[in-house]
């Protein structure tokens, strides 16, 4: 019998997986780009290459040599500052220790399976999205949790139980970027983009935030709710057909323990959310600016250890209730398993922090960025169509290499620049990355959770593979990045801000 031949997009992502499995790992890489960073400076700076600062008129940069005595110096000298001083690391190290504490005593599973069992069956499809698109406030926990309890309400029934993981890993993963609340998310990007800005305007960069979004991520999550369930709906269920595989299984609500750890979960954060109110609210508050605003306020300083709280206290009553804490040495220990799951990071960090240290002190962003402005600008190439491009280069980029922040961190001393030189601010950069980012997350098998999500899928389909769940999560990545997208040009026509302080529109 003849083998049946694959279709060209099918035949694209083999090649996709082949290539993007023999790159090398993000850490490597990193390591690699610093090393092309060191002798691209060497030799551009051989050739005189030189650009006026776009911010400080009359002044002209060069390219900085890092292979003479004085880079040599800078390279060594340091090495343990571009380390420590790399912008996400300590956010993101902070961040989840609170973050990390809800999900380890049980909190985060126990809200997302209460949410999603306590909806009406006429519902169900878009609870499903809106709580993956929720999960993305606890990191990596939503990948674990909904996906086989989707399925799992789906086949109780008498739905089509892929279809429930789909419409879960769609919320999940393609819509990782929306979300009613700040997460880990947004100061481990919102630091890079600052830190890219930085390059170009300094000034700027100072009055930038990690909330830099935060008003468009609210209204994505109500739109892509509805789109993901239309699409589950409509699209991705009538494609499967009906299920006639046997596999079932019991599905398990809350138990009289975990709910009483919710209900005290909950007062403990509305106590921690009036605390906080206190600090802010009030004209004299002490967080409020000196001029009594909010947006320039030691508030928007202070969003990374407020998210701290906000998810610690809870977390820690939920654990105290549930007695899976039980002292504070067990409060110690489930710390210190969060830290140690973000090992790989730190090392990350390390050689990342290598390379966008070096890019920035050999100038090399900021003379890419006027460069590729100008060329840019010679075709005619702004506006709409060039965050069109953007996006589409960016979800290309995220088929090779799965980790948001690794790509940003390559990505956004590039086109920050460039960006801010056609006018566009960082923050509206960085939110056309994070929907290309999102919503090609569920087509790649880099994805660090794609193999897993097959597991789950095998349970009620054997057969289901790489090729299978891409088929079945493509109309997902399509209609989420039309749909996104054309949100975001109607942001940008309306000219709304993306976050507190965040313009569309970037002026010196």
């Amino acid at each position: 019998m003849a083998k049946e031949r694959k279709g060209f997009f099918q035949r694209f992502l083999d090649r996709v997986e082949i290539v993007g499995n023999k790159l090398p790992h993000p850490i490597t890489l990193f390591a690699i780009l610093s090393l092309v960073v060191i002798f691209v400076s060497a030799i551009i700076s051989a050739f005189g290459v030189s650009v006026e600062h776009p911010g400080r008129e009359g002044e002209m940069v060069e390219v900085q040599n890092l292979l003479s005595a004085e880079g040599i110096q800078y390279i060594f000298t340091s090495m343990v500052d571009n380390f420590i001083g790399f912008a996400p690391l300590g956010v993101v190290l902070a961040t989840m220790l609170g973050i990390g504490l809800a999900e380890r005593t049980g909190l985060i599973s126990a809200c997302l399976r209460g949410f999603v069992l306590s909806i009406p069956q006429r519902l169900i499809t878009a609870g499903l999205v809106f709580a993956g698109i929720m999960s993305s406030v606890a990191s990596d926990a939503g990948y674990v949790v909904l996906p086989p309890l989707g399925a799992l309400i789906f086949a109780a029934i008498g739905r089509h139980p892929l279809a429930g993981l789909a419409a879960a890993f769609a919320g999940v993963s393609a819509g990782f970027s929306a979300n009613l609340f700040l997460s880990a998310t947004d100061p481990m990007l919102g630091e890079l983009t600052i830190q890219a800005a930085s390059i170009i305007d300094p000034a700027y960069a100072e009055t930038m935030n990690i909330a830099m979004n935060y008003y468009f991520i609210i209204a994505s999550v109500f739109l892509l709710t509805i789109v993901g369930a239309w699409v589950t709906e409509k699209v991705v269920e009538p494609r499967l057909g009906e299920y006639k595989g046997e596999y079932r299984e019991d599905i398990k609500g809350l138990d009289a323990i975990e709910r009483k750890g919710l209900i005290w979960s909950v007062l403990a954060l509305a106590v921690a959310l009036v605390a906080t109110a206190l600090l802010i609210l009030p004209p004299d508050a002490p967080l409020r600016g000196e001029d009594g605003g909010i947006i320039q306020s030691p508030f928007m300083s202070s969003l990374v250890p407020i998210i701290m709280i906000l998810f610690f206290v809870p977390g820690l009553v939920y654990g105290i209730v549930t007695k899976n804490i039980r002292n504070d040495k067990d409060v110690a220990n489930q710390l210190s398993d969060t830290m140690s799951a973000m090992g790989m990071f730190i090392v990350l960090a390390f050689t990342a922090g290598q390379f966008v240290a070096f890019f920035a002190e050999t100038n090399l962003g900021l003379v890419i960025g006027v460069y590729g402005a100008e060329f840019l600008q010679s075709i005619n190439f702004s506006g709409i169509p060039l965050i069109i491009g953007f996006i589409l280069v960016a979800g290309f980029i995220n088929l090779f290499i799965g980790s948001a922040s690794a790509k940003w961190a390559m990505m956004a001393p590039i086109f920050v620049p460039i960006m801010m030189q056609l006018g566009y601010s960082p923050e509206m950069t960085q939110m056309a990355y994070r929907i290309a980012d999102s919503t090609t997350n569920i087509i790649t098998p880099l994805m660090t959770y794609f193999a897993i999500i097959i597991a789950f899928a095998q349970k009620y389909d054997k057969k289901m593979g790489i090729g299978t769940l891409i088929s079945v999560m493509f109309p997902y990545t399509i209609i989420f990045t039309i749909i996104w997208t054309l949100m975001l040009i109607v942001w940008m026509v309306l000219g709304i801000d993306l976050g507190p302080g965040s313009p569309i529109l970037y002026q010196q």
